[in-house]
Parts: C-alpha cells; sequence; structure tokens
C-alpha cells in the first residue's frame, strides 16, 4: 500500500499541481502587496481618503458598514488590473512574438469520396480509385 501511494505521490501531474500551487500562492502575495503598497495609496492619494472602512451609517440600531464593501470593491478591481496589465497583456505579448509567419501551405487534400488524405498534386485518390479535380 505504501508503494502505490508512493507511485501516486511522484506522479507527474500531483508534483506538477503541487509546484502550480505554491507558485501560485507566491504570486498571490507579490499582487496582493503590489495593490496594497503601491495602488492603494496612489488612489488615497487621488481620493484623499486612506481608507473607506469607517463608513457606515445606522437605520433603527443597525450600523451598516459600507466602507468595508466599498474597500473590497477598490482592491478586486486593482487586483484585477494589476493582473490584467501587469501579467496577461505582457505574457499575449511574449506569446504573439513568439508566434511564427502564417501556416505553411497544405501538402495534402481530402478525396471527396472517401475523405482520406491524398497528395495536392493527386489526380485520383489511392483508397477509393475516385478521379478528384
Amino acid at each position: 500500500m505504501l508503494k502505490e501511494f508512493k507511485q501516486f505521490l511522484l506522479r507527474g501531474n500531483v508534483v506538477d499541481l503541487a509546484v502550480g500551487v505554491v507558485v501560485g500562492a507566491a504570486f498571490g502575495t507579490v499582487v496582493t502587496a503590489l495593490v496594497k503598497d503601491f495602488l492603494t495609496p496612489l488612489i488615497s492619494a487621488i481620493a484623499k481618503l486612506p481608507d473607506f472602512a469607517g463608513l457606515s451609517f445606522t437605520i433603527n440600531g443597525s450600523q451598516f458598514m459600507y466602507g468595508d464593501l466599498i474597500n473590497a470593491i477598490i482592491s478586486f478591481i486593482l487586483v484585477s488590473a494589476a493582473i490584467f496589465f501587469f501579467i496577461v497583456k505582457p505574457m499575449n505579448l511574449l506569446v504573439a512574438r513568439s508566434r511564427k509567419g502564417p501556416p505553411a501551405d497544405p501538402t495534402t487534400k481530402k478525396c471527396t469520396e472517401c475523405l482520406s488524405e491524398i497528395p495536392i498534386e493527386a489526380k485520383r485518390c489511392a483508397h477509393c480509385t475516385q478521379v478528384v479535380a
């Protein structure tokens, strides 16, 4: 039983998943720090209100802390913007640059009768002997 467990743990996909989770957690920490230490103070400098958590109103003795909701929404928007502009856009540019030119011209075509692949210069299908235009 221990041998099977060891084999399960050493499978490539389990190790890849573990690495992905650890790297994802570390990346989440970096994005959170970027938002908390750079983008939020930038917004605070513009809005002149560093934290909305103190905003609330009271109805019949119940206190509604809408400032926390505003903080959460701003944090979500900033994290999403940081990921999009600092990760997604640069990665898309890298992928677009790494792509080669247009795909090569096809060297085969499909037979209209049996749908098998035949050379593009062929005049007759090798599989069903149908004349191919």
